[in-house]
């Protein structure tokens, strides 16, 4: 992933949970600039604050890497109802799915 790709990435996410950039970052401990500053590309966070961001985002930092996950943050809640389907359940729900992407 390219820092343009990251930064890009990082304001979809943040703009899907509703958040400003001004409050994402003043959440995880930052100055009230640093998500602009590395959605305009003129920043990286470090490992450390990257963990705070994905934690931030309730997302695994392999979701936020994932640009094919549309909704990283949703993904988790319909793992947890998937694992309660039996055999039958679960193959009708991939149908259904099916059906709605096609």
């Amino acid at each position: 992933m390219t820092n343009e790709e990251f930064a890009k990435r990082l304001s979809n996410l943040r703009i899907q949970k509703g958040v400003s950039a001004r409050d994402m970052s003043l959440s995880i401990g930052q100055n009230p600039g640093y998500i602009n500053s590395i959605e305009s590309g003129k920043a990286l966070p470090s490992m450390t604050v990257f963990f705070y961001i994905c934690e931030y985002l309730n997302i695994s930092p392999r979701d936020f890497f994932d640009t094919e996950i549309q909704n990283p943050e949703k993904k988790d809640l319909f793992i947890t109802y998937i694992n309660k389907l039996n055999r039958k359940q679960t193959e009708h729900l991939i149908e259904v799915v099916k059906d709605i992407i096609n």
